[in-house]
């Protein structure tokens, strides 16, 4: 019995220095989340970021911390119903910058892998901005510019929606052939037009990362053939692994790699696990006279499932799928192009489902110890964290923080 005992007490023992050197690793490295929607999810539910806003949201400047994420790029978003869109890009950036303001001794606004460096030296949350969505722009290159100016330092051409000039992964899929979207001419083909092209064009003189999540096939090919600059692809996953419109196939991850860009995975459980969706409308079936009601008060299906995926907590687990399938997403674009294009791109606040036990912000030290487990070198785990977002995209020069 003492030998049983001194057994398990030296496993409990090696448990808890192994679990202290993963908490060491990930806190050590330089942790980058290139996708997070708390500034329109702030303002929704009037929120403030700089306030505990456990239970309410995803995120907050607290739990940032805990996560041990340094820089996090907070997407600027509307839907392309909302009326002037390039306001309400204004408004949520204001957002940021007083969230800065109010905060300076805890948070900074970055812009640069310089900027970066000194928020990582000075121990400082690091923030950067990403506008979801080409329809903001509202089809004019010096509203870009304008953008830029204020901070932005990625574009996603499309949200959902297309714009007059690129198409959207959604239309191209689904929307195309039947009724093209309100921002798209009926005679519109999909890809980029020349005014599209000039969009690439412009970003890559700014030095602003042209995004190429949300886009359709066609878009894509034609932004990759007319970048001149590193790509991001800042929260999609793999569709091989799960076939959904807005997942990357293996010739557009290729494309990526050979591009030397980034691909960010996306933490949706619908983009992870495409039996997600039929788990969902059995739920949905379930519900089905309530949430018929709910869709008359509100504009799109999205929140009608946010409003009952909070009502109902415990039925909405068992909907998520294992955090493994995450990971084996990852293993997916690390077998084919390496770890140096590869990172994380959360949908924090954007996404009303997440893999088991990545509950908010504060989840993120998990994927460190699943790499950990799976086997990749301190050295890999590190790009994946960041470096290679940094790397790939602003010719950064790896440091470890002091």
């Amino acid at each position: 019995m003492r030998s049983i005992a001194l057994l398990a007490i030296s496993f409990l023992t090696f448990s808890i220095a192994d679990a202290q050197s993963n908490r060491k690793l990930h806190f050590k490295s330089i942790v980058i989340d290139t996708h997070n929607d708390i500034p329109t999810t702030a303002i929704e539910k009037n929120v403030a970021f700089d306030t505990d806003l456990k239970g309410k949201t995803h995120s907050d400047l607290n739990r940032f911390g805990e996560a041990g994420v340094d820089i996090q790029i907070f997407s600027i978003w509307c839907d392309g119903v909302r009326q002037q869109p390039y306001q309400i890009a204004h408004r949520q950036i204001d957002s940021v910058y007083e969230w800065a303001n109010r905060n300076p001794k805890r948070m900074m606004m970055v812009y640069n892998s310089r900027d970066i460096h000194k928020a990582v030296r000075r121990k400082k949350f690091g923030a950067m901005l990403g506008v979801e969505g080409g329809h903001m722009i509202e089809n004019d290159l010096a509203k870009l510019d304008t953008l830029f100016n204020r901070g932005v330092r990625y574009m996603t051409l499309t949200w959902n929606n297309s714009t007059p000039w690129a198409t959207s992964a959604l239309d191209e899929t689904s929307r195309l052939q039947s009724r093209p979207s309100e921002m798209m001419a009926p005679e519109r083909k999909k890809g980029l037009n020349d005014f599209g092209k000039s969009v690439v064009k412009r970003m890559n003189e700014l030095g602003m990362l042209v995004d190429l999540s949300h886009v359709g096939e066609q878009t894509f090919w034609d932004a990759i053939n007319t970048t001149t600059k590193p790509v991001v692809v800042s929260h999609s996953c793999v569709h091989a692994l799960c076939p959904v419109f807005r997942n990357l196939k293996d010739d557009q991850i290729r494309a990526v790699g050979k591009n030397g860009g980034v691909i960010h995975l996306n933490f949706f459980s619908g983009f992870v696990d495409s039996n997600f969706f039929r788990r969902t409308a059995a739920f949905n079936a379930r519900h089905k006279k309530e949430r018929d009601s709910v869709m008359k008060t509100v504009t799109d299906p999205y929140f009608a499932d946010i409003y009952l995926f909070e009502k109902y907590p415990d039925e909405v687990t068992s909907l998520r799928p294992p955090l493994s399938m995450l990971l084996d997403h990852l293993d997916y674009i690390v077998k084919l192009i390496g770890p140096n294009h590869v990172g994380l791109g959360s949908d924090f606040d954007g996404i009303n489902s997440s893999p088991q036990q990545l509950d908010d912000v504060t989840s993120f030290p998990l994927i460190t110890d699943q790499l950990i487990k799976r086997g990749y070198s301190k050295k890999d785990i590190q790009k994946i964290l960041g470096h290679s977002m940094l790397f790939s995209t602003a010719n950064y020069i790896y440091v470890d923080k002091e």
